[in-house]
């Protein structure tokens, strides 16, 4: 294992962080206090947890994220990847514009935010960076969910019968506190036994000043998700089901 050195920095009496350095560079870990003691970079390499990580495979992400167990409990932990053209270049640094431009920190803070209004939001437990020259790399762990599925399985397996109203006033409670998931797809919702339901991914998510038109496109995210994901089903499907998540959406919107 690498030496480095760690520098405790208290912010707010949610949240710590601590600088580090070492061989491979430099960066900084921002966690809860209530659930460390401390926070180490090894936290972020899924190799250091031996057979206590175990790959999360299926849909949703980019091959990056591990179920873990540690102090903290059962977690997950997820390297920020990226897609599209830029994975050409390099599949996970991202160009270093400032501390508070880092993805894992910016996604830290918006879901403590969310976690304290009580809205379904897993609690993030941790999250780091590890920057080197004009580049940085970056992880975040998270509390994990036991027993749910994502709501692409449930509307595969249940159709008209899966929680769609559940879905949709979930939703518009994350709305009425102008949270904007800047990705819904149907594999960032998950779904417990008791039908109830969770945001997950808030990766580029933000705060807006209020629900308005941007709630309509999320909405419209999800749908189209669901209409790829269950393209062999028939379209009468998705079209009665967003139908009915609309109607809860927009009852809970207004209450």
């Amino acid at each position: 294992m690498l030496d480095f050195t760690l520098m405790e920095m208290p912010l707010a009496a949610s949240e710590k962080r601590q600088p580090f350095r070492d061989a491979r560079g430099q960066g900084s870990i921002v966690f809860d206090p209530a659930r460390l003691r401390q926070a180490t970079p090894a936290m972020f390499d899924a190799a250091s947890y031996g057979a206590d990580a175990q790959p999360i495979q299926g849909q949703g992400g980019r091959g990056a994220a591990w179920f873990v167990r540690g102090e903290f409990g059962d977690a997950v932990l997820r390297r920020y990847r990226r897609g599209g053209w830029m994975a050409r270049l390099s599949d996970s640094d991202y160009l270093w514009q400032g501390e508070d431009k880092v993805r894992s920190f910016r996604e830290f803070t918006l879901m403590q935010r969310l976690c304290r209004a009580g809205l379904p939001v897993p609690a993030p437990i941790a999250a780091y960076y590890r920057r080197s020259g004009l580049r940085y790399r970056a992880a975040i762990l998270i509390e994990r969910i036991s027993d749910v599925r994502s709501f692409a399985d449930v509307v595969g397996n249940q159709g008209l019968e899966a929680p769609w109203a559940k879905v949709g006033a979930a939703i518009a409670r994350c709305h009425r506190h102008a949270a904007h998931h800047a990705d819904l797809n149907a594999h960032n919702l998950l779904i417990g036994g008791n039908d109830d339901v969770w945001l997950i991914d808030w990766d580029k998510g933000r705060m807006e000043t209020a629900a308005g038109k941007w709630c309509d496109l999320v909405l419209a995210r999800l749908e189209r998700s669901l209409r790829k994901i269950h393209r062999d089903q028939p379209a009468t499907l998705i079209t009665q089901g967003m139908a009915t998540l609309r109607e809860a959406h927009q009852q809970a919107l207004q209450a």
